[in-house]
Order: structure tokens, then C-alpha cells, then sequence
């Protein structure tokens, strides 16, 4: 199974970042852990602070992955683009957040490009993208049971 996170504008400061909303971990210490936990599981990771770079990596591996953990940060709330990217390609994409945007401010509990996602996961800090993953694998699990 491979997966690809993405990680879109000032992700790439988490652990430097308001520690009180993103917590003190960085990135690259929970990367390591993560592929640790899902031996199995090969997991790519991208981070751009550039919408067009994340449609990009977007248009790149979403027909050849088994699933994409998107937390586009900001562009969540605004980016029509990122959503068309997600509704063109075939590959299942769980939206992730750090923090439970329903709890910050008024602008944060509107998703763009949710109806782009089959799942949403938000609020459990940086254990967001372990749920996701976990619920990648078990998407996939189903489908081979279907299928």
C-alpha cells in the first residue's frame, strides 16, 4: 500500500508554529514514527506553501496511489483549485486537520474542498494523520473484500 500526504502553507513550521494550537513535535520526528507504526505501508510526504504546486502533486499521484491525507491549511477555506484537482483524479483523499477548526475561528469551519474528500479527520493534533491512515487502510481492505 503507498500513500502520499500532502501538507500545504506554514505546515512545514509545525513544531515552531503556534505550539499551542499545532503542538511542539516536529514534522520530521512524527514522519519517522509514522513509518515505523505502518511498516507495511509505504508513506510519501510533500509540503508546499504554493497552491499550484499542491494541485501539481495532486494531479501527479492521484492515480497511482491508494489514498492521499490532504491538510491543505489555509487553502482549505478558499481554494475552488484544490478541490477540482481532488474531484479529478481517482484516488481517495481523507482531509486532515491539527486542530478541530469547529473550536477557532469562523472562517476555519468552512472546507472547500471537502466534497473533493471521503473522509474528514480533524482535532486529535498530529494523530490526525495516523486515523487517517488507518482509515485508508481499512477503505482499501473493504474494497479488495468487494471486489
Amino acid at each position: 500500500m503507498r500513500i502520499q500526504i500532502i501538507n500545504g502553507p506554514n505546515l512545514n513550521l509545525l513544531g515552531i508554529r503556534e505550539p499551542e494550537i499545532y503542538g511542539k513535535r516536529a514534522w520530521t520526528d512524527y514522519l519517522k514514527e509514522l513509518r515505523q507504526r505502518f511498516p507495511k505501508v509505504r508513506i510519501d510526504y510533500y509540503q508546499s506553501n504554493l497552491e499550484g504546486e499542491i494541485i501539481n502533486k495532486i494531479q501527479e499521484v492521484g492515480f497511482d496511489r491508494d489514498g492521499i491525507i490532504l491538510n491543505a491549511g489555509a487553502y482549505t477555506h478558499t481554494s475552488i483549485a484544490i478541490l477540482d484537482a481532488l474531484k479529478s483524479v481517482s484516488t481517495p483523499t481523507v482531509e486532515v486537520h491539527i486542530s478541530n477548526v469547529y473550536q477557532r475561528e469562523d472562517f476555519r469551519r468552512r472546507s472547500i474542498i471537502s466534497p473533493g474528500c471521503v473522509g474528514f479527520i480533524g482535532g486529535f493534533g498530529l494523530d490526525s494523520y495516523r486515523l487517517a491512515i488507518e482509515a485508508l487502510i481499512d477503505k482499501a481492505a473493504e474494497t479488495q473484500t468487494e471486489g
